[in-house]
């Protein structure tokens, strides 16, 4: 049926709408023809990906190791499918606990040291180290924190080239001093660690470590290493402060342990459903943060305080996760 364009003739014979049907046509045509040819792969798309958090210029590999489905289930961590997943989880669970155990009665090697040292600015600030460079899988975990450490008062940064790191590090060789020296600058607007890291005196404990963790959100220094500190600076006297959620804010090795073994990738239900796990297992919810990491690496990770395993509290986490 012919149509008449608005200029009362014939649209193939207006010149004024003649070439914008003749556009529409043309840009229907070229999508037709996108949509039955197959992407290209560009050059870009080619390229391996970075790992941020392993250095640049490293191939990131994730290998998610995962036990044949045996008919397992549990409502405290549905996302799970295999009892050995299930047993695995509950003996991390345990160790992560017992680790918070050792750190606050006997902490070993330089955990010791912060505890003890009179000087809380020296303390703070070891602190930050170890749980910025990350203690060694290895015998001597806090080798590189005690060959490079600086002292605060002294105000030099730690020369950290051909330095070697524990797996949960924050630090970038590319970034050079860039995070420490961020760290100062953030002690500086407020005068003193002691100042930074007590905050507000009003606050409970839970709130502290909740503000602390947003304030300490600085370049290079990612979640775990801000959740650790925090965790480790409680649970060694020093500050009050008290973990009461994971704050899962990162895409980090945490948050996807978490999203495998609760079945969901919402974060606020993450969360809540951490909360309900550590409820029923008699473990704190800090536990968590290297507890689901751990379940997740090939091997399990110490950080720092290698335990004996307590097998009251895993056979705890055992039953709340009906095995």
């Amino acid at each position: 049926m012919a149509k008449f364009c608005r200029h009362g003739t014939l649209i193939e014979s207006c010149p004024i709408c003649r070439a914008s049907v003749e556009l529409e046509q043309r840009t229907a045509t070229q999508a037709a023809a996108v949509r039955r040819s197959p992407p290209k792969r560009t050059q870009s798309s080619l390229r391996p990906r970075r790992a941020s958090a392993g250095g640049p210029g490293r191939l990131m590999i994730r290998r998610e190791v995962r036990e044949a489905d045996d008919g397992f289930r549990s409502p405290l961590a549905p996302g799970l499918r295999s009892s050995a997943d299930g047993a695995r989880l509950a003996q991390e669970i345990a160790r992560a606990s017992r680790r918070l155990e050792v750190l606050r009665a006997a902490p070993p090697g330089l955990y010791a040291e912060v505890a003890g040292e009179a000087d809380l600015e020296e303390a703070s600030w070891l602190a930050f180290l170890i749980a910025y460079l990350g203690p060694l899988a290895s015998d001597d975990s806090f080798a590189t924190v005690r060959e490079r450490r600086t002292s605060w008062r002294g105000g030099e940064l730690p020369m950290l080239d051909g330095a070697a790191l524990g797996p949960r590090t924050a630090h970038d060789p590319e970034r050079g001093q860039a995070t420490l020296a961020a760290y100062r600058r953030f002690v500086e607007r407020f005068g003193s660690q002691a100042a930074a890291l007590t905050a507000e005196v009003s606050w409970s404990e839970a709130q502290r470590f909740e503000r602390l963790f947003e304030r300490l959100a600085l370049p290079g220094l990612h979640r775990r290493a801000r959740y650790d500190l925090l965790v480790t600076l409680g649970a060694l006297g020093r500050y009050p402060l008290a973990g009461a959620s994971l704050l899962l804010s990162e895409d980090d090795a945490v948050s996807r342990s978490a999203k495998r073994v609760f079945g969901i990738g919402d974060r606020l239900t993450l969360e809540r459903r951490v909360r309900e796990l550590a409820r029923a297992c008699g473990a704190p919810v800090a536990a968590f943060d290297l507890a689901l990491e751990s379940w997740g690496s090939p091997e399990p990770i110490a950080q720092g305080v290698p335990v004996t395993l307590d097998r009251d509290a895993q056979e705890r986490a055992a039953r709340a996760l009906g095995l």
